[in-house]
């Protein structure tokens, strides 16, 4: 800025501006990387088979019997965070046969499949007819995935309200409103919008699935 005479107009200007560039440094849509290439930091897996989770060459490998790796927070001040909009990213590859899920609005637990929030399906080529980019039990993809087993593909699950979309490789896979009259599939009961964490699952011994690029950002 070329201030000339007007000096006093600049400072103004300058010390006015400043606040206005802390918000959008600090503001709510910054994506916040959840999984840094080393180690489980910000992530906590359940007692039940935690050896289920290990990191190799920058990538999160989930191999082993049922277990879930449960988001906690990058920061002692976001730990625990009971997030409600979102948009939450990964990087994602599948071994033939391979099962696992993403969990969202979802709470730690000490085993089992989590009984809170919803469940992201990944799956090519396991039985399950349910296959990958669809919500599990609710909006399924059935019989046919959109992408391929050994193939690095993009996942993205956006929550805001109640409206729910599912984008893989950014193609809508899945794109649903929970109704307020809802009613969660039977022995589902927690499977609905509400708040929480997210998590990783482990489905069986025979499923190998890689992450990397674990992302999200906060949403209004």
């Amino acid at each position: 800025m070329h201030c000339g005479n007007k000096l006093f107009l600049c400072v103004i200007l300058a010390v006015t501006s400043l606040p206005l560039a802390l918000t959008a440094e600090s503001s709510s849509d910054a994506w916040v990387t959840m999984f840094n290439g080393q180690d489980l930091s910000g992530w906590q897996a359940n007692p039940e088979n935690p050896d289920s989770f290990h990191v190799e060459d920058g990538v999160l490998v989930v191999d082993g019997p049922r277990c879930h790796l449960f988001w906690i927070g990058e920061s002692e001040n976001t730990k625990h965070e009971q997030l409600t909009n979102f948009h939450w990213h990964a990087k994602v590859k599948t071994m033939p046969k391979a099962n696992g899920g993403l969990y969202f609005h979802t709470q730690y637990e000490e085993s089992g499949w989590p009984s809170a929030g919803y469940e992201c399906q990944v799956n090519q080529t396991h039985k399950d007819r349910k296959k990958t980019g669809g919500l599990y039990a609710v909006a399924d993809v059935l019989d046919t995935s959109p992408v391929k087993d050994g193939e690095w593909y993009d996942y993205d699950i956006i929550v805001d309200g109640k409206h729910i979309v599912i984008k893989i490789n950014g193609v809508v896979t899945t794109d649903w409103t929970e109704p307020d009259d809802w009613q969660p599939p039977k022995n589902m009961s927690g499977r609905k919008l509400s708040q929480g964490t997210f998590a990783i699952q482990a489905h069986d011994p025979e499923s190998v699935v890689y992450y990397k690029d674990i992302r999200m950002r906060r949403l209004p």
